[in-house]
């Protein structure tokens, strides 16, 4: 017996071994097996398997197989996200070959606390009546995707663990997804607490090599076991998947940030509907795609609208545009007297700055934002003076005054400001406080963010300052008032969704406050009395999901119609843009021939046209059926282009 291998770490060349008589019973394509290869053994992926052949010349064997879980619908799964992502399946291979390999490093984790983990379920009324709904379908052992759209604080992980203990007394495993580390950390200390006769596994970049080991004996033995993590646990084949929790399912976190831009909930997703599982999707602000769903795919809304304790924040808006003076322009005088109070009676602040890490828009002092005429996104300021639309190309030299109030260009706002400064700011303020930082410089540093969050829980830290990371699912028991400094700042990025992720950071981080109190306060800082603010009040959701699906459908935006991105790049500037005016060439000449209904944008620089001395292009395509746009940039000849190409389905950000 012969086989054909592709090297996982080498260029697409296939490469001929023999199999030894010992092996042979366990060769067939797809399986991971060591060959030689000069004097090193390296990892292989069998493609195909020959009987018979004769060569001219010396066939080395294989060295060995790599043990593979028995999982039948692995391979189907595999094909079906390389294919929607147009990548070689061997990327995933070798995500899942890396981990068998590696080496361990020396991984610091705090012991983060693990609130009431060794109590007995109780559920409420309503978080009964969601868990009964859900039951059905893990007692049938059938796919059914349920939104479980529960408002911060009420008490969903107790549902989780209402049904992970059914799913186990079947003895099938659970994957359970979180969008951050930390997270996933903090609810891996509390289900081993809770689950102690049961291995509960993380599995991701903060688990010890030989912990992910033990995991990978797990299931080549189908034993049950529940994993948790972020974007790993997806790819794993698992024999007796029992159900997928997903929580904070809106969450951006999900997709990832190098290509392939792999969105981990979507994969999810379709995991569950291959394996035939229930999937849940958890949020206090389920994604408009995920609600669209409820009524085009017929997935299952189940509410939680009572907080399990405490009491929902009062909300006062407040502009940054009064005249009266104050110390620091970003801390008004009605945030300033609240953080006070907090102080004096012992309680925790978060202060929340809704900042990304891209160019500014530009807004006149007036609220005027300069805009697309052809689009509903903002216009993104170049460095040439130049105001460009991203979607459309559309563009217009910055003006010398506000076409609204005539203000000089001198008085428009094109520089932000950092959490850095604000805690700076804020120790001057509050000497006497204790303040932490919470961004990306913290919070890429696990062990540093995890102590962060320790002593949050301890009621160590006074104020705690930070952007995306803290809107996200943490429990602080002592935090009563959260500021959010400027509110409209992500209302005019140049994304078609800039609403709905704006709405979803303010109702998340407003939901850190009063879980264990009567009395708590969110202070929502503005330029523009933006009519989003009107559903910070997190029961009326549904109500902004209502009107925002209709302005969408109006201008043929998701979930009405669908977007892939294709990003085109190279280190020379001409090379880019060329070679995506031919591919758009193509692609025109392809949808004429095929009859496909498929929209192309572009091609235009991206927002970032630059990192690290590569310039990219980005051509937007749009079409009711995500297959046209798939059938689309797989007939590009991608190897005729000195450019490297990325494709991207349903891109977030």
């Amino acid at each position: 017996m012969f086989i054909d291998v592709r090297l996982l770490h080498y260029k697409e060349r296939s490469f001929t071994y023999l199999v030894p008589d010992t092996l042979q019973s366990q060769i067939k394509p797809g399986i991971l097996v060591k060959v030689p290869l000069q004097s090193r053994i390296v990892p292989a992926i069998v493609h195909s398997v020959t009987y018979n052949k004769k060569y001219n010349f010396e066939i080395k064997p294989i060295v060995a197989i790599y043990a593979f879980p028995d999982d039948k619908k692995y391979d189907g799964f595999i094909a079906k996200i390389s294919q929607y992502y147009q990548v070689d399946s061997i990327n995933f291979i070798k995500r899942i070959q890396k981990f068998l390999e590696e080496k361990e490093k020396p991984v610091k984790t705090v012991q983060l606390v693990a609130e009431n983990a060794y109590n007995k379920i109780v559920l409420t009324d309503q978080q009964q009546q969601v868990y009964t709904a859900i039951k059905q379908s893990v007692d049938l052992q059938q796919h059914q995707t349920h939104i479980l759209h529960g408002v911060t604080g009420s008490g969903k992980t107790e549902v989780y663990k209402k049904l992970i203990e059914d799913v186990l007394k079947k003895q099938k495993s659970i994957i359970l997804m979180l969008p951050e580390v930390t997270l996933a950390v903090q609810f891996e200390q509390l289900l081993k607490n809770y689950f102690s006769h049961i291995p509960v596994i993380g599995f991701h970049s903060a688990t010890l090599v030989t912990v992910k080991r033990s995991l990978w004996q797990l299931l080549l033995d189908k034993k049950t076991c529940i994993i948790i993590g972020v974007h790993l646990p997806i790819l794993l084949p698992i024999s007796n998947l029992g159900l997928i929790i997903v929580d904070e399912e809106h969450d951006a976190g999900y997709q990832e940030k190098k290509h392939p831009k792999i969105h981990s909930r979507d994969m999810a997703i379709l995991k569950a509907s291959m394996y035939q599982v229930p999937i849940v999707l958890g949020s206090a602000t389920p994604s408009i795609q995920s609600l669209w769903n409820v009524t085009k795919r017929n997935w299952q809304l189940l509410q939680l609208k009572e907080r399990f304790a405490g009491s929902f924040p009062k909300i006062e808006i407040v502009s940054l545009k009064q005249k009266e003076k104050r110390a620091c322009f970003w801390i008004t005088k009605q945030l300033h007297m609240e953080i006070q109070n907090r102080l004096e009676r012992k309680e925790q602040t978060i202060i929340f700055l809704n900042r990304r890490g891209y160019s500014f828009f530009v807004q006149c002092l007036c609220s005027y934002v300069f805009t697309c005429k052809q689009c509903s996104v903002s216009l993104t300021l170049h460095a040439d003076q130049l105001l460009v639309c991203h979607y459309c190309n559309y563009n217009q030299t910055l003006p010398t005054c506000c076409p609204e109030c005539h203000l000089s260009q001198k008085d428009f706002l094109k520089k932000g400001v950092g959490t850095q400064q604000i805690v700076s700011m804020l120790q001057k303020l509050f000497p006497q406080a204790v303040i932490a930082r919470a961004d990306a410089d913290t919070t890429s540093k696990k062990r540093s963010w995890q102590q962060t969050v320790q002593d949050m829980l301890e009621g160590d830290i006074d104020i705690l300052v930070g952007t995306q990371s803290i809107a996200k699912g943490y429990h602080f028991p002592k935090v009563t008032l959260v500021g959010v400094l400027w509110a409209d700042l992500n209302l005019h990025f140049p994304m078609y969704n800039a609403a709905e992720t704006t709405l979803q950071q303010l109702i998340q981080v407003s939901g850190r406050a009063g879980r264990q109190s009567q009395e708590s306060k969110i202070v929502v800082q503005t330029f523009d009395d933006h009519p989003v603010y009107r559903f910070i009040d997190e029961t009326k959701y549904i109500q902004f999901y209502q009107q925002e699906v209709e302005r969408r459908t109006e201008v043929g935006y998701p979930p009405y119609k669908h977007i892939a991105e294709i990003e085109i790049r190279h280190k020379e500037q001409i090379v880019a843009e060329t070679e995506a005016d031919i591919v758009v060439e193509r692609m025109q000449s392809y949808i004429e021939h095929k009859k496909l209904q498929v929209e192309i944008f572009g091609p235009v620089s991206a927002v970032v046209y630059k990192v690290k001395g590569v310039y990219a292009q980005k051509i937007i395509l749009k079409s009711f059926v995500r297959s046209n746009m798939i059938e689309l940039f797989a007939d590009i000849k991608l190897k005729q282009f000195k450019s490297g190409m990325f494709f991207v389905i349903d891109p977030v950000g």
